[in-house]
């Protein structure tokens, strides 16, 4: 099994606005293809995250709970990607100032 941090983002944004369509706008996707991904990451994770209902999704225990996990993983991966440029940075002797 392999998560994509994308897939973990854009459970993240679906759980924070409640509704598909909602997250699909700010996500500047699809509603179906929002929905797929959501889908694809629950049939990977064997377990169900969201609960559909007429008017938006509420999490599931297993959502509430992952949500926690995923919300980190993005912060760490943020992190590391910031750390990463820094590296970059510092092997070309490069400093940068902002104020």
């Amino acid at each position: 099994m392999s998560i994509k941090l994308q897939q973990l983002a854009y459970f993240v944004r679906v759980a924070e606005e409640g509704q598909m369509t909602r997250a699909a706008r700010e996500l500047h996707l699809a509603q179906p293809a929002l929905s797929q991904s959501i889908a694809h990451l629950e049939s990977q994770l064997g377990v169900e995250l969201l609960r559909r209902h007429p008017r938006g999704v509420s999490l599931t225990p297993a959502g509430e709970t992952l949500l926690v996990k995923a919300r980190a993983a993005l912060a760490a991966a943020a992190d590391a990607e910031l750390t990463a440029e820094s590296l970059t940075r510092a092997a070309r002797n490069v400093i940068e100032l902002g104020f």
